[in-house]
């Protein structure tokens, strides 16, 4: 059943039309890390501190979005834009993208310390995409399945076209691309009181009232235990934040979870659907995935045959 997804006024429909390509294949790194939500919420809240560290950003966001008044709003905005690039059809990626990219055009301002930014600056923009590929990844790799150095440098680099409709000059392509790009910037790192509000948002259960407040606590000490130790003592973030033997187990044993557990209602699974998978294809055994995916390629084959032949 389509179910129509609305971001900032835009419709998107994962289902359709019926085979429009995403912009990553159903078999790529992302396509796995997306679709899983301790992922995404550890790896999610890991790149905003990324991102507060550097003044420029952390004012850009405090003072031209509705992070302050709604938080969650603004994060699950942030989460389904990515949804869209990763999973949507590539126009209403676009589309999303470009409005995005419109908001960002009119954020510019000064920090409280005086540096001059606005938010379409490449520098920045690059930062912001490095902060979330590393987040996810990162987060997947420690809280749900272990992936190769191999796979760490493919997720960096199908991120490439998506990044480019942001404006990034400089994405990623491996860890090493990230670590560099963090120590040209670390210099003007600083810590300041909105990051601790930003992780008492965070850990006041707003974003999921069902969920016990003590599991956002170990998604925000899980955050901060997956930065980088350098930014990490630079934000004063110290051993209160330490993630526990408890917060570990129950995080992973949630993202073991959600690797089983398929709601077709999601886009991983609508977008699986609209190219003539199953909707549970994400959540099948890789044996399984790869006997689907060679009967996708095949079908994707013959059209082009078919005109060869002509």
């Amino acid at each position: 059943m389509s179910e129509i997804t609305s971001y900032m006024g835009w419709k998107v429909d994962f289902t359709s039309p019926p085979g429009a390509p995403a912009y990553l294949a159903p078999d790529s790194i992302s396509w796995r890390v997306f679709k899983n939500p301790i992922a995404l919420g550890v790896g999610g809240v890991a790149a905003v501190l990324l991102e507060f560290a550097d003044p420029r950003i952390r004012s850009g966001v405090w003072d031209h979005s509705t992070y302050k008044a709604d938080p969650i709003g603004r994060s699950r905005r942030t989460g389904m834009a990515a949804m869209v690039g990763v999973y949507g059809p590539q126009n209403a990626a676009r589309r999303v993208i470009q409005g995005v990219t419109n908001m960002h055009a009119q954020v510019k301002g000064k920090t409280p310390g005086g540096r001059a930014y606005q938010a379409l600056d490449p520098e920045l923009l690059d930062w912001v995409h490095a902060t979330a590929g590393f987040g996810f990844v990162t987060a997947y790799h420690r809280f749900v399945a272990p992936l190769t150095p191999a796979e760490f440098n493919a997720f960096y680099a199908e991120g490439d076209a998506i990044a480019r409709l942001y404006g990034v000059q400089n994405p990623l392509t491996s860890s090493t691309d990230f670590m560099a790009m963090m120590d040209r910037l670390a210099p003007g790192f600083e810590a300041h009181p909105i990051v601790r509000e930003f992780l008492d948002i965070i850990c006041s259960g707003k974003a999921a009232p069902g969920v016990p407040r003590l599991f956002h606590r170990a998604l925000a000490r899980a955050s901060v235990a997956i930065l980088p130790p350098k930014v990490r003592k630079v934000l004063e973030l110290g051993p209160e934040f330490d993630l526990k033997a408890v917060d570990r187990v129950a995080l992973k044993v949630a993202g073991r979870l959600a690797e089983r557990v398929a709601d077709p209602r999601s886009p991983p699974c609508q977008a699986s659907v609209r190219l003539g998978l199953p909707h549970d294809f994400l959540y099948r055994s890789p044996a399984e995935q790869r006997r689907l995916m060679a009967d996708f390629r095949a079908r994707q084959a013959q059209p082009a045959q078919a005109m060869a032949a002509k």
